[in-house]
């Protein structure tokens, strides 16, 4: 009788930490801004399988009137996802560009299942930054970066 309370008492116990667990992995979810993070962070680790979990990389091969790069005199366009999982790693342009420049994740705004989050790459050498704006939309409870906007200086 003991020994069977002792493993009720266990079992809510195990359930009660399951569900925290839980609850606090899916309280990152509901802020963009970790994506953003978590982007830098996979490319920093070169970490292509994280890139393909933070990226919705179809539709960012959509975008072919501007170069995400930065420093770029003409936009590239990318014809397949590994092109873009390259350029984000090892010694891809847009991240030499992007960790040669200060990073500074701003503010997020969130509308449903869209958001925008600001991002400021700032290049000191020549006092200079550049305003961008990451666009997030929640694919299966999961915030995605589906686009790299440059704003307006």
């Amino acid at each position: 009788m003991r020994s069977s309370i002792v493993v009720a008492v266990a079992a809510i116990i195990v359930s009660i930490m399951a569900l925290a667990t839980i609850g606090c992995g899916s309280g990152q979810q509901t802020d963009p801004r970790q994506t953003v993070i978590a982007l830098f962070g996979a490319m920093e680790k070169d970490d292509k399988a994280a890139l393909t979990r933070i990226l919705d990389l179809a539709e960012l091969m959509q975008t072919i009137n501007e170069d995400y790069a930065l420093q770029t005199d003409s936009p590239r366009t990318f014809t397949n996802p590994q092109q873009i999982l390259d350029d984000l790693t090892g010694d891809g342009k847009t991240k030499q560009t992007w960790f040669s420049l200060q990073r500074i994740i701003n503010k997020a705004e969130i509308h449903g299942d869209v958001a925008t989050v600001e991002v400021t790459f700032v290049d000191k050498e020549r006092s200079r930054g550049y305003m961008t704006r990451f666009g997030l939309h929640k694919k299966n409870d999961k915030w995605r970066i589906y686009s790299f906007s440059m704003m307006n200086e």
